[in-house]
């Protein structure tokens, strides 16, 4: 296993990029910007093959020609490469092309990836090491898939955004992993909302109501002599520096769609509460939260998220507005519309996640561009601001949070075999 250096963000920004120098060349980036067409076969890497990477990668050479090859792969766990291999060649057979050489394990094999002669990459590790994987795909002059979210605080968040920027300037394609933005029936429905056919937005209500995801272990359960780093990296969901807690990593869908209905305008403040009542276990992230974000002209967005067994559960979103409301999800509506002319989505049917690799290959394959970067930012911020909340008992503004120096991340660098004790769980109204 990889004992070598996990760096931290501020590190990343203090000593530029991970990768090395002879390998962001003018090449690379002009090959990146090349009109696809002339490509005989788009190489993929992947980094991060776990089940949503691996889903992501199976979407990818399923995508648009299919004329495309998965050709690097990169993971913190061998067993995981191994079983995500074995998975994909079922599917693509020769097309899943990775030799051993190409296949990196540790903490630092994304950056192997991306030193390879490959045109996209999949970035699909846990969301606290996205804001580093991000700029250094970018600068590495790759077209990319993003899953959500892109960071867990306003650091990495800064640091991503710079990234969308520097992607823009050598037009890098972009698809982020909001797959909702890419289903069929909610794309007409919002154009319509947005229209105007239920009038101006005055409110709306966003819930995800789901039980536990990756529970944390029992403590006694863990491998004798296994380091702190290492326990919390196998279970990264249940640690903020790592996922950014329920909200930001999963609800985070339903926060896309609250800014969506928004027209991606970040909001004004925030006030929200949360807690857990499901026992820890050494984690560090709350089990529900209910936010209420406030926008210009007094309008309230209120979303609710919660991961406890045997309560309601929904995924809804309500948009009300002057003339009418949009509904989400309620009565099972794919999409509603009540204004002054009913409308229900009657339309064609297709697989969202896959409508996403669809486009970006297109783009890659085409010569065309598609770039996500400032709304999956706006999202991914909007949700990191409402856990602030949350985790503060405090109203806290968009403005203030932005520029606010917060970072979850581990302050020095550290190692797979590492001691670290994250920050405790937070505790509204009550200072450490």
């Amino acid at each position: 296993m990889d004992t070598r250096n996990l760096l931290t963000r501020r590190h990343f920004v203090r000593t530029g990029s991970l990768l090395a120098p002879a390998i962001i060349t003018a090449a690379t980036t002009a090959r990146a910007q090349q009109k696809a067409d002339s490509l005989e076969t788009i190489k993929i890497g992947l980094i991060g093959c776990g089940g949503r990477g691996s889903g992501a990668a199976n979407q990818a050479l399923s995508a648009y020609d299919k004329n495309s090859k998965l050709v690097a792969i990169a993971d913190v766990q061998d067993t995981q490469i191994e079983k995500s291999l074995a998975n994909l060649q079922k599917i693509h057979g020769d097309r899943v092309d990775v030799p051993q050489e190409h296949r990196f394990t540790g903490l630092d094999g994304f950056k192997k990836v991306l030193a390879m002669d490959v045109d996209v990459v999949v970035l699909a590790t846990p969301p606290g090491f996205r804001p580093m994987h991000l700029t250094a795909a970018v600068e590495a002059g790759k077209h990319i898939f993003c899953e959500k979210p892109m960071a867990v605080d306003p650091a990495g968040y800064r640091v991503a955004m710079e990234a969308v920027a520097k992607a823009k300037q050598k037009k890098l394609n972009i698809v982020a992993g909001f797959c909702w933005r890419y289903d069929l029936a909610r794309q007409e429905a919002f154009k319509r909302l947005h229209g105007g056919e239920v009038g101006d937005v005055i409110a709306s209500t966003h819930t995800y109501h789901t039980g536990p995801v990756k529970p944390m272990p029992k403590a006694d359960t863990r491998p004798a002599g296994m380091a702190d780093v290492e326990w919390q990296i196998r279970n990264w969901y249940n640690f903020s520096w790592l996922c950014g807690d329920g909200l930001v990593e999963q609800a985070v869908h339903s926060v896309d769609k609250l800014c969506w209905a928004m027209k991606d305008m970040p909001p004004i403040a925030a006030v929200g509460v949360g807690g857990r009542q499901i026992p820890a276990e050494g984690g560090n992230i709350f089990d529900h939260f209910s936010i209420a974000y406030e926008f210009p002209g007094n309008v309230i967005c209120h979303m609710a998220s919660r991961q406890i067994t045997g309560c309601h559960g929904e995924t809804i979103d309500i948009v009300a507005g002057t003339k009418g409301k949009l509904l989400i999800g309620k009565g099972g509506a794919e999409a509603l519309l009540e204004g002054t002319k009913r409308w229900r989505w009657r339309g064609e049917k297709k697989d969202m996640y896959q409508v996403e690799h669809d486009v970006l290959f297109e783009a890659v394959r085409n010569g065309g561009y598609v770039n996500d970067g400032d709304r999956m930012m706006n999202s991914t911020m909007v949700a990191i601001l409402g856990r602030t909340a949350a985790y503060t008992g405090k109203r806290v503004t968009w403005e203030d949070l932005i520029k606010a120096p917060d970072d979850l991340a581990p302050e020095e660098t550290l190692k797979w075999g590492d001691s670290f004790t994250p920050t405790p769980l937070p505790m509204p109204g009550v200072k450490a």
